[in-house]
């Protein structure tokens, strides 16, 4: 029998590898920038063209390289930093793993001029597919200028997953903002077929930020800065009033590098608990200083994804820290009273002592009876509460983990809820009815029944199986999503002239969003005029959102173009009628007329699937007679 285990050839090795390494090209331009960092370069250049996939060029003044280490640089696994297992849990640089410039090389083609500061001739290297085309001495300054062409010009199946050349400069903007948020004290300068993007001159952190994202940003930002045995943090939070249900720039920092944290994000929104509304987002950027051998970078091939040791006791700390900074600028509303309508308030003479509150105590309350409930009607009624406010758990279970579910019988009731709301909706989608004979055909005439708005958010309302609780606003973001896109696919938006135009700035990042879906605006009903740099004069919005900010929605517009895609029309169609959707729907605590609510509902229920707002979140749901029933 023939041996069926062979060794693979280097050029299909590094292939493979080039998978983990470079995804797109925004990954060609981290890797080759974090080397560029590690060389003590104080200036580095960044121009592409064709979003990245004609060609990547990063110039810098580091070190250079001499002919021999230029050489080497593209082998596989060479790497100036690290030499023993050991040393990957006492880094304190960027790229270390040896992998990235022999993985860059099988897959594109890369021309490499550098020169080190003692030497008079620099190294002029050409490779093709990891193969060496060319290697002579050159005349070059100190530094290194790395040409990356033609990114899987020799793997046609992975260059046609590369997305259009606005959605790969996208990703290759933001992958640029994470590196210039850590490093100020170097200049950086970002060049798209020509057109300069980004100049940003040596500066402190707070500058940098405000160069990346805007002069509105340097009144939103609150310094925050600690020093512990286990985490030192420094950086900067947005103040409650700046937050926004979009484009919140959020950002965590470890040792100067980039990272994803999911758990720590929980504990800055932790600190922000009833400041900011529901489902708004507050900016961030804040770096973490700890030891080294504490963490683990090297569990990713990213390197985005970073392990700690003690991620609880950090998480303490860093809540305790912003809700520190939070306090010690007054950033909690305070109410404001004219001296003339000032309101008499006693004071309290300095001899009066206050009493205690008498309490009345339970004699026959054990807390270690494990049978211990409240009275069945207490817990009934609690139950029917939490089942209506928690009604619209939906598959983002925005609700995990802060329901109080006192006894099983409240438990078995939630569930029964959350479970009949995936029965309506399969119900819904198939027009099939359930075990009590409900179908979609039922809820025709729903507009006539009695109704009556709960908390200012839900509509209740009595159904042939139970009671249908009503979202108002999901409702009202369902219905004009509906009307929005058709209007946009069909271009019937009508635009309104403003009397006095206005000017609206955006980022890069925005920027360039904003020009691929300009047509698209258009057709919504805006009226825009790129005056450069960025920055448009708004001359007409769309009919029919009076009332609100037209920059605050263009920006909501484009952050949900940049979330959706820039590549599938659709997708992006469907983005910007969920955003004005969303942000013309009637809002919680709004009253509404009976004539209102009956016309909410009969628009809902025209739509051939209600259940569910476009974002996935459920709309209505029906507390079945059933599990009303078992409360008695």
């Amino acid at each position: 029998m023939n041996d069926i285990i062979h060794l693979l050839p280097d050029t299909v090795a590094n292939q493979i590898a080039a998978g983990e390494v470079v995804q797109r090209p925004s990954s060609i331009i981290k890797e080759m920038v974090e080397n560029s960092i590690d060389a003590d370069a104080t200036d580095i250049q960044v121009l592409i063209t064709d979003g990245g996939k004609t060609c990547v060029q990063i110039i810098d003044d580091g070190k250079g390289m001499s002919e021999t280490d230029a050489r080497l640089s593209f082998e596989r696994h060479a790497t100036s930093k690290i030499e023993k297992a050991e040393d990957l849990f006492q880094l304190h640089t960027m790229g270390f793993r040896g992998e990235a410039l022999a993985s860059i090389a099988a897959v594109a083609q890369i021309e490499l001029k550098t020169r080190r500061k003692e030497d008079e001739l620099g190294t002029h290297i050409r490779i093709c597919g990891s193969k060496i085309e060319l290697q002579e001495p050159v005349m070059c300054p100190v530094g290194a200028n790395f040409s990356v062409y033609n990114l899987f010009y020799n793997v046609p199946a992975r260059r046609k997953f590369l997305k259009t050349n606005q959605t790969e400069l996208t990703n290759i903007v933001n992958e640029f903002e994470r590196m210039v948020l850590v490093y100020p004290q170097i200049s950086f300068s970002l060049h798209s077929n020509g057109a300069e993007l980004y100049k940003l001159p040596k500066t402190s952190l707070r500058q940098r930020i405000v160069d990346v994202f805007g002069k509105k940003m340097n009144a939103d930002l609150l310094p925050i800065e600690a020093e512990t045995s286990l985490v030192n943090i420094s950086g900067f939070v947005g103040k409650p009033e700046a937050a926004k249900k979009k484009g919140a720039r959020q950002f965590f920092f470890v040792n100067g590098r980039y990272m994803r944290h999911p758990y720590f994000h929980s504990a800055v929104m932790h600190a922000y608990e009833n400041l900011i509304p529901a489902g708004e987002h507050i900016s961030y950027f804040i770096y973490l200083s700890v030891d080294a051998s504490s963490i683990d970078v090297n569990v990713h091939p990213t390197k985005t994804e970073i392990k700690f040791d003690n991620e609880q006791s950090i998480w303490q700390v860093l809540m305790a820290v912003v809700k520190e900074a939070l306090g010690k600028f007054s950033n909690v509303p305070t109410i404001e009273f004219d001296v003339e309508d000032r309101p008499y308030i006693p004071v309290m003479g300095t001899t009066q002592v206050t009493g205690k509150v008498p309490v009345a105590a339970s004699v026959t309350y054990n807390p270690f009876k494990t049978d211990t409930r409240r009275s069945q009607q207490q817990s009934d009624w609690s139950a029917l509460y939490k089942g209506v406010e928690n009604f619209q758990l939906d598959g983002q279970n925005q609700h995990k983990g802060k329901m109080s579910l006192v006894d099983s019988n409240e438990e078995y009731i939630v569930n029964s809820l959350i479970g009949q709301g995936r029965q309506q909706d399969e119900l819904w989608a198939t027009g099939q009815t359930d075990g009590d004979g409900t179908s979609p055909s039922d809820f025709a005439d729903i507009a006539l029944l009695p109704h009556f708005q709960y908390k200012g958010r839900f509509i209740v309302t009595p159904f042939s199986t139970g009671l249908l609780v009503v979202d108002q606003h999901r409702a009202h973001v369902r219905i004009l999503y509906e009307e929005h896109l058709e209007r946009i696919q069909k271009q019937l938006h009508v635009s309104q002239g403003l009397l006095f135009p206005e000017l609206v700035t955006f980022t890069a990042n925005e920027n360039i969003a904003i020009e691929a879906i300009l047509p698209q605006l258009e057709c919504i009903g805006f009226e825009l005029t790129s005056l450069g740099g960025g920055t448009y004069s708004l001359q007409g919005v769309p009919s029919g959102i009076e009332g609100l900010a037209p920059s605050a929605l263009l920006h909501d517009l484009v952050y949900a173009a940049i979330e959706s895609g820039l590549s599938v029309k659709e997708r992006v169609d469907s983005a910007l009628a969920l955003a004005m959707a969303q942000s013309s729907a009637i809002v919680y605590g709004q009253a509404l007329s009976d004539e209102e609510i009956s016309q909410l509902l009969t628009r809902l229920f025209d739509i051939p699937s209600p259940m569910r707002t476009p974002d996935g979140k459920m709309v209505f749901n029906v507390i079945n007679h059933k599990i009303i029933e078992k409360m008695f």
